[in-house]
């Protein structure tokens, strides 16, 4: 999309929001973006002098810096990001109007967007998303984050288009989706001594147990099901992220948990899933995204790519 102005420059007038050059705003958003002059000069399909040349009309039409220079990095100042969700609204209702109703072509669409989420999800579903996005809107990249250990309004604040994993927000600024509910299940390495006879709670707690969380936690639902039978289990550790955890169980004796949408890695791996012995409450796997986008037909065919992959196992 590109917006242009009349050359005809009409009577001496002040400066106001009439003066402003709207593409300024399209550089801005590939800027906050890329995070780079080079990125957003390459999206643009603009040499990178006058992609400079633009980052600085933008810093002078805002009074900010907008990005500064970080190490080897550019990075996007405090204003930059707080204005970063409005300027992708903005936008996207503009590509709205001019589109018209389920008119645009998605294969014509140069787009970025995010998806944040456990890292179990995108090892799960990334690689077919990526095949469908390259046959259906080959402009379009997918950049996946993964989940901070700090609760931030990623949505809010338009650092992520769309969240996949349990989410709990009652936030009213935020769509919400239910998609499925599992449960969670253990997980061992082939050969487990735990997988010989009877797997009764007392049995299983008394294992050694590697915890996942990104905050670092060693204790969960399931520690609070076995101490409601007097049982403590025995933790011996933590990381991060699912996917690192499948990689530890298979070279120990570990015991670990896993999610249902984790299925298709673990049966890559060659782990072995078990029932956990014991009532958990059901995990719900649902997507959020925020308002702004409910129109948009880019994120509409992230939302039900999302869906279809989710729902089909």
């Amino acid at each position: 999309m590109r917006v242009t102005q009349s050359s005809d420059p009409g009577p001496p007038h002040a400066p106001g929001p009439a003066d402003v050059d709207l593409n300024l705003l399209i550089a801005l958003d590939a800027l906050l973006d890329e995070g780079s002059v080079r990125g957003a000069a390459r999206r643009l399909h603009l040499s990178e002098p006058a992609m400079s040349r633009t980052l600085g009309r933008v810093r002078k039409a805002l009074g900010d810096p907008v990005l500064v220079r970080a190490g080897r990095h550019m990075v996007p100042t405090p204003y930059a990001l707080a204005v970063r969700a409005e300027v992708g609204a903005v936008l996207d209702r503009a590509r709205a109007v001019f589109a018209g109703p389920g008119a645009q072509d998605l294969r014509t669409v140069e787009r970025t967007l995010t998806i944040v989420g456990q890292d179990s999800l995108a090892a799960t579903y990334a690689p077919e998303l990526f095949a469908r996005a390259a046959a259906e809107a080959p402009g379009v990249r997918l950049r996946f984050l993964s989940e901070s250990h700090l609760d931030a309004p990623v949505l809010r604040e338009g650092v992520a288009d769309q969240e996949v994993g349990v989410i709990d927000t009652t936030a009213p600024e935020v769509r919400v989706e239910h998609l499925l509910e599992g449960a969670m299940t253990g997980l061992v390495r082939p050969g487990h001594p735990l997988l010989e006879g009877e797997l009764t709670p007392r049995r299983f707690a008394a294992a050694d147990h590697l915890t996942v969380s990104r905050k670092g936690r060693l204790a969960g639902p399931l520690d609070v099901a076995l101490a409601e039978r007097g049982l403590e289990r025995r933790v011996v550790g933590n990381v991060g992220t699912y996917p690192a955890s499948l990689f530890i169980l298979l070279r120990t004796d570990l015991v670990g948990l896993a999610t249902g949408w984790m299925r298709p890695l673990i049966d890559e791996l060659g782990l072995v899933a078990f029932p956990i012995p014991l009532p958990l409450p059901p995990l719900r796997l649902a997507m959020a995204w925020h308002p702004r986008h409910d129109a948009d037909p880019a994120h509409a065919w992230l939302r039900g790519c999302v869906r279809d992959l989710v729902r089909r196992d």
